[in-house]
């Protein structure tokens, strides 16, 4: 994706579901190792976990892979509105725990696109990373811009 300013946002749709064979995993698993290894024009891993089951092997290897970089990673943990409240923080809380190994270079934040959580965390993580402006605080509209139902209109009292 083309953020503008020769910025992109590259995506790896499926790399840990894909049902491909062996050998062709083998040389997937090479080629993506020696680009988050040795390609120079990026800034930073995001990687998205499903916060139901994080740090997979796979999860692990790519942070194993991108580590010798000393570049940020930031986790997004998906699907937090599958779970409460409380399992979602425990499950960010148990996450950074682990992470601490990797050194301060990672985070991870809770993440739905479904409801919106973790949107404006995450443009500001990774906006740091390109040298984008960060996003203005989300602003609930004015009382006067805030429309009445049509039932409402009108009444005294509405």
């Amino acid at each position: 994706f083309a953020l503008g300013d020769s910025r992109y946002l590259v995506d790896l749709p499926g790399y840990g579901y894909a049902k491909v064979p062996g050998e062709v995993r083998k040389h997937w698993e090479g080629s993506l190792a020696t680009y988050l290894q040795t390609r120079p024009s990026l800034q930073g891993l995001a990687l998205i976990m499903d916060a139901r089951h994080p740090l997979t092997p796979l999860d692990r290897t790519m942070l194993e892979w991108f580590r010798p970089t000393g570049r940020p990673v930031h986790i997004l943990l998906t699907k937090a509105d599958k779970l409460s409240r409380g399992a979602a923080l425990e499950t960010l809380r148990k996450v950074r725990a682990e992470l601490q190994a990797y050194g301060p270079q990672v985070s991870a934040q809770l993440f739905s696109s479904l409801k919106g959580t973790g949107i404006e965390e995450a443009e500001r993580v990774m906006g740091a990373w390109l040298g984008l402006e960060a996003p203005p605080p989300a602003q609930a509209p004015a009382t006067s811009e805030i429309k009445k139902p049509r039932s409402q209109r009108g009444k005294p009292g509405a």
